[in-house]
């Protein structure tokens, strides 16, 4: 069965929002009302409110990184993942983890990113050879 992933959470500016997640990443704007608006966030759908983004910390330990907890993003296969880094990078987005693989040549070989919106909600973006190799 194929289902979509729904998140919800908060920002402090929508028009900031709108900025970043249409214009830097490049997702399509769905429905709004004066204090949240939708996103198509890579085939998933992201909804953000007006309010107090959630805290987060590098406590997360994977590989030989700590990672920004909790976080959400989406996985996709390397080739679009690499394209997405080239995009970033040429952004001049400001990487937690700057995009490199990880778990080279062992099971669960993945190509990863992590950045925050400019609220501080992290991301993560993993990339796989292929979409079995996830698990």
């Amino acid at each position: 069965m194929h289902t979509l992933f729904h998140f919800s959470f908060n920002v402090t500016d929508l028009d900031l929002a709108r900025s970043f997640y249409v214009g830097v990443l490049g997702c399509k704007e769905g429905r709004s009302a004066p204090t949240w608006v939708d996103f198509d966030f890579f085939g998933h759908q992201i909804s953000l409110h007006l309010g107090t983004p959630f805290k987060t910390e590098n406590t997360g330990w994977v590989g030989e990184h700590r990672v920004p907890m909790p976080h959400f993003g989406f996985i996709t296969l390397v080739p679009q993942w690499k394209e997405i880094a080239k995009s970033l990078t040429d952004q001049s987005i400001d990487f937690v983890i700057p995009p490199h693989i990880r778990f080279a040549g062992e099971a669960g070989e993945q190509w990863t990113m992590f950045f925050l919106d400019p609220f501080g909600n992290p991301i993560e973006i993993k990339g796989f050879e292929s979409f079995d190799r996830i698990y």
